[in-house]
Formats: structure tokens, sequence, C-alpha cells
């Protein structure tokens, strides 16, 4: 004869069949965490034990895969969380142009996607598609309006521009296109190169052959490097700008003295000792402490990209729960309007205010005028 399962057994048995205990609201998180973009996949990686753990009274459940900053892998790991994990949500990828390539995966399944990418490509023009998607970085033409307002103010003419050949640096291209005829500068070099290039000589020489007053560098991550240190090898003299993309330590690290004095608008991360006391210092701060007490150092600004969607998250959660459960079309579809309708939300970037035709919604709150000054960040005075 069987012997009797204890009564404590079978109610943990019990509980682990429950709708209840299955009911855990699931959001993957796809970054690139090895590959060419790590230096920006790696503190988005990190950051994932640092998400709310639970919201609206359900528990928050993170399956972090890592795509190895391939687009091909990006693809898979997006149907993965999507077909087999049935994901409610997605923090991801770490690049433009991965991230440009499963829009239509995110939109065909009707799951919200929260890309900390920096092109704002994968939000504008607004789409059917796009409207899944919702950009947890500054727009392109938020932080080259602050760029292009100092070059004005510095009497700068002429720009050449570098940038990668990808959706990023072509984004960038256009930003800069519309800006600069309104404040009367000429771009008088656009030229453009692949992020796992190892030499720029022939761009850099064309962009120096035609003498501008002043270089903007659109590259995100380690790649906004070798173009500087290019150009202040061959003897370029002029001011030099970045933009947001090149917002993290190792820029300055591997860009050593030829990055110095470097000009770019970004996060307040970079500077939180000099920013005045807000909301979001508090938060930043906050998130900055707990990230370096587990890790020993400080997170890039890309860490923080994928902190922030995780408080867009914990914020809409409790709206959508009103209209449907987890893992449900009617949640995921709930989820998305709510997080259309963030109203002054601070967090580590700036403060958010998204709506249907703007799914960044950051204003001049989300960034900083800064330069690199004795090795170091420093708000541009």
């Amino acid at each position: 004869m069987p012997s009797k399962k204890p009564l404590s057994a079978l109610i943990l048995a019990s509980a682990m069949l429950s709708p209840l205990a299955m009911a855990d609201i699931k959001v993957g998180v796809v970054t690139s965490s090895t590959g060419p973009i790590a230096l920006v996949g790696i503190p988005q990686k990190n950051t994932v034990a640092l998400l709310p753990d639970s919201a609206g009274g359900e528990r928050i459940k993170y399956i972090p895969l890592d795509d190895g900053s391939d687009p091909t892998a990006t693809v898979k790991a997006f149907k993965k969380l999507i077909d087999e994990e049935h994901v409610d949500a997605i923090i991801g990828p770490s690049g433009s142009g991965n991230a440009m390539g499963v829009i239509q995966f995110a939109a065909e399944s009707g799951t919200p996607m929260l890309a900390p990418v920096g092109t704002a490509a994968v939000v504008l023009p607004m789409t059917e598609q796009k409207k899944w998607v919702f950009k947890t970085t500054q727009n392109d033409d938020l932080i080259a309006a602050a760029l292009v307002d100092n070059m004005k103010a510095r009497g700068v003419k002429t720009i050449g521009m570098i940038g990668t050949a990808d959706p990023y640096g072509e984004n960038w291209s256009k930003v800069m296109k519309g800006l600069t005829e309104k404040a009367g500068i000429k771009i008088v070099a656009d030229e453009h190169f692949q992020r796992q290039d190892t030499s720029i000589t022939g761009q850099s020489l064309k962009v120096l052959m035609a003498n501008p007053d002043a270089v903007l560098i659109a590259a995100p991550g380690s790649s906004s490097v070798m173009p500087q240190t290019t150009l202040k090898d061959q003897g370029y003299a002029g001011q030099i700008y970045q933009t947001h993309g090149a917002a993290l330590d190792p820029f300055l690290r591997l860009g050593g003295k030829a990055v110095e004095g470097t000009i770019l608008a970004a996060s307040l991360m970079l500077v939180l000792d000099e920013v005045p006391e807000s909301p979001a210092k508090t938060i930043a701060t906050d998130y900055v402490d707990r990230y370096t007490k587990i890790y020993g150092t400080a997170p890039a600004t890309f860490g923080g990209n994928v902190y922030d969607a995780g408080l867009l998250l914990q914020n809409a959660i409790p709206t959508a729960l009103k209209s449907g459960k987890p893992g449900t079309a009617e949640f995921r579809a709930a989820l998305r309007t709510a997080l259309e309708h963030t109203t002054e939300m601070p967090a580590t970037q700036g403060v958010y205010n998204i709506t249907p035709a703007d799914h960044s919604g950051f204003d001049e709150r989300g960034r900083e005028m800064i330069t690199v000054k004795n090795g170091g960040w420093a708000l541009l005075k």
C-alpha cells in the first residue's frame, strides 16, 4: 500500500500548481554583454540585479539573455522570450541596429519593448509597429540641440562629422543637418565607418581636408574613441564634440589625452556631485551607490537606461493589472497604454513624460552640458 504524503507536502504541491503561483510578471532582458557592444551591454546586464522585484502586489521575474552583439542572435532571443517564455515585456537590446531588427516581433506579438538604445529611429517617426517601443535614452534631437547651441555660442561656422554606418550614426546625420541649417552652420564633411573597423584614416583625412571649425563624432560606446584619437594624431586642433553615446568612463581611459576638452550633452549621472538637488539626482545617486556596492565600480549611464526601464514598468504595472492578468494579451496591451501615459516620473536620466506621439519623453531636464577635464567628467561652465 503506497505511503500517504504529509499534508504539508500536498499543500506545497498545490501552491506550486495554483494560478496565483504562476502569475509572476515576466520581463525579458536582452543585452550585449559580450561582443563589440559589450561596454554598453555589461552595465546593462549587471543592472538586472537591481531592478524592482514587485509591482502592484505581483512579483516580477526577469529573464536575462545575451545576444553577443549579434543582430541575428537578438532576433533569436526575442523570439524565445515571446514564443517560449511568454513574457509580458522586454527590456533591450543594447545596440541600435539590433533594436531596429526586432521591432516587428514586439509589435506582432503585442509585447511592450523598452529599448535602452541611442538612435531615435526606434520610436520616430511613430508607426503602428513603433507604438510598442519605448526608448529610455534621450532622443538625438534633444542632445543635438544643446550641442548646436554651444557651437553657435562659440562662433562655429563649419563642422565635420564622423559617425557609425548604422541607424545611430545615420540618424545623427539627419538630425544635425536640420539643426545646423537653422543655426547657420555648414556641414562640410560627413563620413561614416563600421564599428568593427580597425582604422578610419581615410575618413578622418577627408574631414581634415575640409578644415572644419569643429568636429562631431556620432558613435556609441567604444566606437566613439577611434575617430577622435585618429583626428588628434593627424593634427586636428579644433573643438571636438561627442554625442551621449560616448558617456562612459572607458571613453576617458581609452582616449586618454586625446579626449581632453571634449564637449558632449549627456545624463546627469556623469556629474552627480555637481548638479543641484532634484528627484532625478536622488534616484541616480541611489542607483549608482547600490551598483557600486555590488560590482565595485560605478555604472555607465547605459546601465541607468535599463534601470529606468524597470522603474517605468514598475510605475505602469499597477494600472495595467486593472485590465488583465500577467501572461495575457490584455495585460500586455494595458501595459503599453499605461507606459504611454507616464507623467512627471523622475529616474536616473531625467524626468519622463511619455505621450502617444513621444515614446522617449525627455525634456531639458534629461541632459547636461559636460566636458572632459583633467581626465574626468565635469559640468561645462
